[in-house]
């Protein structure tokens, strides 16, 4: 379990690519974007549905 912590923290500091600061920000503000787009995309299928399906109830 020791070997295997210690290969984990060695493997951490040497081999993964941190992103720089600059760069987690810019990615950041993409998924913020992409999450709101999709969310306004899924709220207007809901709100789309929804009027479609009160008006075909309200015909009977």
């Amino acid at each position: 379990m020791k070997k295997y912590i210690n290969d984990t923290i060695t493997e951490m500091r040497h081999n993964v690519a941190w992103p720089t600061y600059t760069e987690l920000q810019k990615s950041s503000v993409l998924v913020l974007v992409g999450t709101l787009i999709f969310a306004l995309v899924v709220g207007a299928m809901d709100y789309v549905y929804d009027a479609g399906l009160s008006l075909f109830y309200n015909q009977f």
